[in-house]
């Protein structure tokens, strides 16, 4: 899909979809009051006859006669004391229905009203691209014969309508950022979404090889024996169970070089909870194990395709948390990469292990930063629930950037504490930590401390289990993988 941007006036332009988003108080502009006049007034017409008001995420579909405009969508933005750049996301979320009904080639967005005071028109852009792009994504790979409901629009052209050549430029800027940051999550959304049967260490690795070759991008994949002689004895102990061999893979976006920022992603491409099997019902769900493996390539392919000048590297610990014979028991004492040993007491708590052994071998590239991602614990959704990842951080001015970003990107998240009360809680009588403790409550939090004993650099740990997906659709966000982070990382490193 090309994206484009014009200055030329609506009267003169032509489409199959012209999307005008409008205020709550009914007020045109002078250019609108033009267009408006080119179409017989039919947007005055809908506001007088109160068939259209403005309210946040109200839509109206027009068909004027004898327009340039095949279709005139009014798409209402509420009061703009309202406005943030999430708000536009949710508003334009309701378009998609209008263009799944019908072949459109040519789709038009008005701009105008979308900049504020504190919205620029690079901002608003973005947010509106983002949106159009996210919204459209549906996984149907499965699918012998896709309902027409379920059928994407692939307009040629969705161009945005920009009321002064002073925005041009910005707007383009903006409509370019959305494209390719949405492209990168769904990317991400269409990594997670695939079942464990196909979505394998392995294939996760041909994942990352293949996104290297496309963007040329330095890449390394470490295999079991590779893994051994490092002394990675925690991702080896949770492999343990599986047929499949573990994965570790490597993968650098230059940018314009220096200290690394390292992304670490977890990478559990199934987890049935090894020996410490966890209950049938929603066990499929548990594919989504690897969405903060998901997350670290989608961050990268998109700081590459903007590129960014950050050099990242990505670290995804990748392998399967099955039962068997030779499963990892609990009771058993492993040795991590960095020495320290780990008394197994659950082996559901895999996660923190193989992301031990990912976060001491960061330490090799002595980085500014480095942050995980991961679904690490069901705790943090008993915490937050379903629209806020938890974050720890060792690093306070870390967390002021994160929280930025968090707000510009409309993906949430809350600090909790890497409180020293529980520290005692993570330690082992007969190793040097274990893996879950036996006491209960602040799940996520000893989950975060016991990371931290692998940690001697500036560090975010995102336990991402409660929004990594989703079972009910939200604004921009269909049912399944969510590809949670990758917005908020942008925004961070940018």
């Amino acid at each position: 899909m090309n994206i484009t941007t014009t200055t030329e006036k609506l009267e003169g332009l032509k489409s199959d979809l012209l999307i005008l988003p409008l205020t709550k108080d009914g007020s045109l502009s002078p250019a609108l009051r033009a267009f408006d006049k080119s179409v017989n007034a039919i947007i005055y017409r809908a506001f007088s006859g109160k068939d259209f008001s403005g309210a946040r995420g109200e839509t109206l579909l027009l068909l004027p006669e004898a327009a340039n405009h095949k279709r005139i969508l009014l798409l209402g933005l509420g009061a703009k004391k309202e406005f943030s750049t999430d708000k536009i996301r949710e508003i334009f979320s309701n378009t998609i229905i209008y263009f799944k009904k019908t072949k459109l080639k040519n789709i038009i967005v008005a701009t105008e009203y979308l900049v504020t005071k504190s919205i620029t028109a690079e901002s608003a852009t973005q947010a509106a691209a983002e949106s159009l792009l996210l919204s459209n994504y549906q996984f149907t790979e499965y699918k012998t014969k896709p309902k027409e409901t379920e059928a994407r629009f692939e307009p040629d052209t969705l161009t945005f309508s920009v009321d002064t050549k002073a925005n041009a430029k910005s707007t383009e800027k903006g409509a370019r950022r959305g494209q390719v940051i949405a492209e990168a999550v769904n990317y991400t959304r269409g990594l997670a979404n695939h079942p464990g049967n196909v979505m394998t260490p392995e294939k996760l690795a041909d994942a990352a090889l293949t996104l290297a070759r496309e963007h040329k991008l330095k890449v390394k994949v470490l295999g079991k024996e590779e893994m051994q002689k490092l002394g990675m004895g925690a991702i080896l102990a949770v492999n343990q169970g599986s047929a499949l061999p573990p994965k570790f893979i490597i993968l650098e976006h230059k940018g314009r070089g220096g200290t690394p920022t390292v992304l670490v992603g977890k990478g559990i491409t199934f987890d049935s909870g090894g020996i410490s099997i966890k209950p049938s019902k929603q066990m499929d769900e548990m594919k989504f194990d690897m969405c903060g493996a998901a997350t670290v390539l989608g961050t990268i392919k998109a700081a590459s395709e903007l590129n960014l000048p950050t050099r990242i590297i990505g670290l995804i610990p990748a392998t399967e948390n099955l039962p068997s014979g030779s499963a990892m028991r609990p009771g058993d004492i492993v040795k991590a990469l960095n020495g320290k040993t780990i008394e197994v007491y659950d082996t559901d708590a895999e996660g923190r292990m193989i992301l031990a052994d990912a976060l001491s071998y960061a330490k090799r590239y002595k980085p500014k930063m480095v942050i995980d991602f991961a679904t690490l614990t069901g705790a943090i959704i008993q915490a937050l629930g379903m629209e806020y990842a938890g974050s720890f951080t060792n690093d306070q001015k870390l967390d002021a950037k994160l929280k930025t970003a968090s707000a510009a990107s409309g993906e949430r998240v809350w600090q909790l504490p890497l409180a020293p009360e529980y520290r005692e809680k993570v330690k082992s009588e007969i190793a040097d930590v274990h893996n879950t403790g036996r006491s209960t409550g602040g799940g996520a939090i000893r989950a975060a401390l016991f990371l931290e004993e692998f940690v001697d650099f500036p560090w975010i740990h995102l336990d991402i289990a409660g929004v990594a997906w989703t079972n009910e659709p939200k604004p921009y966000r269909p049912k399944g993988a969510t590809g949670f982070g990758v917005r908020l990382m942008i925004e961070f490193l940018k």
